[in-house]
């Protein structure tokens, strides 16, 4: 299945498709290792790693990842979980309709202005097109100011740090309402 997502005006077109973890391993490996990838936490994966880190994925029915395409060509990465399950189980409340979501575009040498911002609202404008959707939901690194950036631009509002295994995340909400006032500013 392949979701087209309008964007903004130069961008292109944005679709997305199921991850393949064995087909896609390699892309992605080169993807979660590059050093402007860091907040990834897969710096020093292996292509083994990186092909059972999204096997496993694969056979989560709380979890689901999608290859992000632009203009066909593979360009992001977008992670879509239940977080009552995955990710944030224990260390917040969640709501019914709740959805987690994690996206990575690709390291390049050719940025295109907009193309981050243009693709995390593809993603949300994903999230948001499954009706059971009320709100989703972020725990980027706390250190991460240009994804608190992004988010704040498509209507995330910050709630308060956690402390997740791995890392101190900023747990942030967007709701319907608030992703479509943002995008419509």
């Amino acid at each position: 299945m392949s979701t087209t997502t309008p964007t903004a005006a130069g961008i292109g077109a944005l679709t997305l498709r199921p991850l393949d973890p064995l087909k896609d391993a390699v892309l992605l490996h080169s993807w979660v290792t590059h050093p402007k990838s860091a907040f990834w936490m897969m710096q020093d994966a292996k292509l083994v790693d990186v092909e059972r880190a999204y096997m496993e994925i694969a056979a989560d029915e709380h979890h689901h990842a999608h290859l992000g395409l632009h203009d066909g060509v593979p360009a992001f990465l977008m992670e879509r979980y239940d977080p009552a399950h995955r990710e944030l189980t224990g260390l917040y409340e969640p709501e019914p309709g709740d959805v987690g979501m994690h996206f990575l575009v690709a390291p390049t040498d050719r940025p295109l202005h907009g193309f981050t911002r243009a693709v995390i609202t593809a993603v949300m404008a994903e999230l948001f097109a499954d009706p059971a959707t009320a709100r989703v939901v972020v725990e980027p690194d706390v250190g991460n100011k240009a994804v608190h950036a992004l988010n704040a631009a498509v209507g995330f509002v910050p709630e308060r740090e956690i402390q997740k295994p791995e890392k101190k995340a900023l747990l942030s909400f967007c709701t319907r309402e608030q992703f479509e006032k943002a995008v419509s500013a």
